[in-house]
């Protein structure tokens, strides 16, 4: 079994360019960040203060976060429910970086994020993969980019998506969500020592692939 850990910042582009490399080397992919994502979706549903840690350990015991694929491509379930596409929002993204800083809510999905593991070849990406989730991971891979470059991403996305954006606003969320995660005390976003820095700030998305797919042909 092979394992590739994919870890960066917001904005990053680790969700597609992790499902691109994982489709041509026919490798399962999991998006932890979708795991949180749909965690926190529960906890606005329900009316949870992201700062009360009580109220959030409490509800950690009603949740259950399950992965399943169609046609290969991964759907998160929450409780039950497909989630998949309720939780891209701006909303979502910023309670679950708040909430992924609390020890219960990591505990919560670590060892389903480690199990998947154990079962197939796979690609992992999120924040923490290389240095907490799969620390013994094949390859380990720190992307990055600008927050200007991350930020005209994600104002594209939305755009394209038909929905307003303030494009210096999504900057600010990103740098506001950079310090947050690198400053948390339980698994902090950081590059693993033994990570191959790749940074896509003027890089096509096929030249990362092809980057990190040569990184992977020298580890196997």
């Amino acid at each position: 079994m092979y394992s590739i850990a994919i870890d960066g910042p917001a904005g990053a582009g680790k969700s597609t360019i992790a499902k691109t490399i994982a489709q041509r080397l026919e490798f399962i992919y999991v998006d932890t960040g979708a795991m949180y994502r749909a965690m926190a979706l529960y906890f606005i549903r329900n009316g949870v203060d992201a700062k009360d840690e009580t109220a959030i350990n409490a509800a950690c015991e009603k949740i259950h976060v399950g992965i399943a694929y169609e046609d290969g491509t991964q759907q998160v379930l929450l409780n039950g429910e497909n989630v998949t596409g309720l939780i891209r929002t701006e909303e979502v993204g910023n309670m679950a970086s708040k909430t992924s800083a609390y020890p219960k809510v990591r505990a919560t999905l670590l060892d389903l994020q480690r199990d998947l593991a154990k079962k197939a070849d796979i690609l992992m990406d999120g924040r923490d993969i290389g240095t907490h989730v799969l620390p013994n991971a094949d390859l380990k891979i720190y992307l990055t980019a600008s927050s200007k470059v991350r930020a005209k991403r994600r104002y594209d996305e939305l755009i394209a998506k038909g929905e307003e954006a303030d494009l210096d606003q999504i900057e600010q969320d990103i740098i506001i969500r950079d310090k947050q995660d690198m400053e948390r005390e339980i698994a902090p976003l950081k590059q693993a020592d033994d990570a191959v820095l790749v940074d896509s700030s003027d890089m096509t998305i096929e030249e990362v692939v092809s980057c990190v797919v040569e990184e992977f042909e020298k580890v196997k």
